[in-house]
């Protein structure tokens, strides 16, 4: 499986193009700066199959729209994100940034479970961070694609809108299930593995206690 990994915008969000097959492509979470996402999906010289969203913070959705009219793609997302998804503009002005609102069509939920995309996954609803936040497992490559849940040496913030902290600290558990082994790529910064972040990081080691 092939992973190609650039950050967006003024928050750094990291976007993810994964494939297998270079004519079924996803991408993951394209968060701004939608001339950069398109021009850097053209050189990698892949076709996109859909759109992923692992959650709708204004961050992670900035670049959408673009990509949604230029390759013609539904945008699966969870349902439980949908009202933060709608709010993504206006969330984007309060921090004084300006995007595109996401289009609202086309959108197809995600439920837990396997999806039949790209290199294929299996979809985790991991809630906490954000309403309807959701992770992208693909078992073969032992890759995760945490979205705000999981970084290098923290976790995702539970003091915004929505968001839980026993509903987080239940998703880092669960995430914690998963081979040890797994890298896990997130929505911010570098990639890691649950192994080093059991060893090194202060959150999950609290709350695996």
């Amino acid at each position: 499986m092939r992973i190609e990994t650039r950050a967006f915008g003024p928050l750094q969000a990291n976007a993810y193009l994964v494939w297998d097959d270079p004519e079924r492509a996803v991408l993951v979470d394209p968060g701004d700066e939608p001339e950069r996402v398109l021009h850097w999906v053209r050189d990698c010289g892949v076709a996109l199959e859909a759109v992923l969203l692992t959650h709708a913070h204004f961050d992670h959705v900035g670049a959408v729209r673009a990509v949604v009219e230029a390759h013609d793609l539904p945008v699966r997302l969870h349902p439980a994100a949908r009202p933060v998804y709608e709010r993504a503009a206006s969330a984007a002005m309060r921090w004084g940034l300006f995007l595109d609102p996401p289009p609202t069509e086309p959108l197809v939920d995600l439920a837990e479970g396997p999806l039949d995309l790209g290199p294929g996954f299996r979809v985790w609803h991991l809630p906490g961070h954000c309403p309807g936040h959701v992770a992208f497992y693909q078992p073969e490559a032992e890759a995760v694609f945490s979205g705000d849940l999981l970084f290098a040496g923290g976790v995702g913030r539970w003091d915004l809108p929505g968001a839980d902290l026993d509903d987080l600290r239940r998703s880092i558990r669960r995430l914690f299930e998963l081979p040890e082994a797994t890298r896990v790529h997130p929505g911010h910064g570098p990639a890691t593995t649950l192994a080093a972040e059991r060893r090194g990081n202060p959150f999950v080691q609290d709350w695996l206690d």
